[in-house]
């Protein structure tokens, strides 16, 4: 009798413990591959595959899905919270953030810089700042923010503030994997570096499931290499500074 109660009692964490290992079981990789529009992939002993522009996915909920996401804590402080200015570029060229967090803009160049954006993402106007100094900005909504500087047209980078901890950078031939999936209908999101900034990143809609670990072949737009022209803050084409100083130098 007494060890029957002691079974009885143990039985619940005994199925609450094949309850949780039967939920970390249900979460797999999702793979898939991102070519470039109009192109295919270079097939054949010895040929070289195209290399993808810089590109990313993530992966939120889909609309009426059961599937719930814990967002990851916010950045707030490291190189991965930080935009660096130098050499007339921000450095990284693309931050991948979590909601809430902060974003530090450092000036490490000799002279002045006033960083912006724009479009959907973040809107803000850091002001005009000297070498040496910093400012700091929170990113407290999901989106793609392009941030430019309003002095320096040649520069520009990319935000992407993310309230999923789902996501991955594209490798340059193209395969990507998202780890630690659970199974459930999400919204794929596919961002890279030949999209206009006015444009939203690319997304479909799929489903993750024992036998469903694949999103497939994404195609993305080519990127020049060449610097997308864009207005400066007053929405209006730069202008050559005046006077031209080593303060604002453009050479």
């Amino acid at each position: 009798m007494v060890g029957g109660t002691k079974f009885r009692r143990l039985l619940p964490l005994a199925l609450l413990v094949a309850a949780c290992l039967a939920t970390q079981a249900q979460k797999v990789t999702v793979r898939g591959r991102v070519e470039v529009e109009g192109q295919t992939r270079a097939a054949g002993k010895g040929r070289r595959s195209l290399d993808v522009p810089l590109t990313v996915v993530w992966l939120t909920a889909a609309p009426g899905s059961d599937v719930h996401l814990d967002p990851p804590p916010p950045l707030t402080g490291g190189p991965g919270a930080r935009l660096t200015q130098r050499n007339k570029s921000f450095e990284p060229h693309l931050l991948m953030i979590p909601v809430g967090s902060m974003v530090e803009f450092p000036n490490r160049d000799p002279f002045f810089h006033n960083v912006f954006s724009l479009f959907e993402g973040k809107r803000f106007d850091l002001g005009l700042y000297e070498a040496g100094t910093s400012r700091s900005i929170r990113f407290d909504r999901p989106g793609i923010s392009y941030i430019f500087c309003n002095i320096h047209p040649e520069m520009n980078a990319v935000i992407i503030t993310l309230a999923t901890p789902l996501y991955a950078h594209v490798s340059s031939d193209g395969s990507v994997s998202i780890t630690n999936v659970p199974y459930g209908r999400y919204t794929l999101h596919v961002w890279s570096q030949g999209m206009a900034p006015e444009s939203d990143a690319t997304t479909r809609e799929i489903a993750v499931a024992e036998t469903a670990t694949s999103f497939g072949i994404v195609r993305v737009p080519v990127a020049s290499g060449q610097l997308r022209t864009h207005k400066n803050k007053y929405g209006r084409d730069y202008d050559q500074p005046t006077p031209d100083t080593s303060i604002y130098p453009q050479h």
